[in-house]
């Protein structure tokens, strides 16, 4: 029998209940009840993707708060920890894809129709400076993001969503291989 693969930062992120608790982790601390309370989830399984994404470094743990005689830990995504892990291999990148498409499909049957938005979609060849400039532009939007982020229904806050993938893909025609793709993750 083959071993699973290792437990990569971006493979902790390749399924979607991980990506909605690493979003509501970003604006504030919240135990892992808090987190079922607010996803509508089963607190064990919640629990259980925590511990994962602690494991990998991606939520910390930032106090213990007793409850009805236990201790409950609280976690914190931090964002300026750094960009989210890069892929190791091909699968990672894929894993990852996936769960972010189904997050993006789950999110886009409660948007809001008549709010103000923004949607690009896009397949180009463009200069390579303007490409990383581009590239450094969108991680500094990620980074406005996060540090912006509320906790969960906070006073005067928009519900939101953002879903940011630049990559460099492979010259029309040719397989990709493992070299670096000058985007983030």
């Amino acid at each position: 029998m083959s071993t699973p693969p290792a437990l990569t930062g971006l493979r902790a992120l390749a399924h979607p209940v991980r990506l909605r608790i690493l979003s509501l982790l970003t604006g504030t601390a919240m135990s892992a009840a808090d987190v079922a309370r607010e996803l509508g989830a089963n607190q064990a399984n919640i629990s259980y993707h925590l511990r994962q994404l602690h494991k990998v470094g991606l939520v910390d743990v930032v106090d213990q708060v007793r409850i009805r005689g236990g201790l409950a830990k609280r976690y914190r995504h931090d964002p300026d920890s750094g960009p989210l892990p890069r892929p190791s291999d091909r699968q990672d990148h894929l894993l990852f894809a996936s769960a972010m498409a189904e997050e993006l499909r789950r999110r886009s049957g409660q948007r809001l129709l008549d709010a103000p938005a923004s949607t690009t979609d896009a397949e180009l060849w463009l200069p390579a400076e303007q490409w990383r400039e581009l590239v450094a532009k969108a991680n500094e939007l990620g980074e406005l993001l996060h540090r912006a982020a509320q906790p969960p229904g906070s006073p005067g806050a928009v519900r939101t969503s953002a879903t940011i993938a630049l990559f460099t893909m492979a010259p029309t025609g040719q397989r990709a291989t493992g070299e670096t793709d000058g985007g983030s993750a």
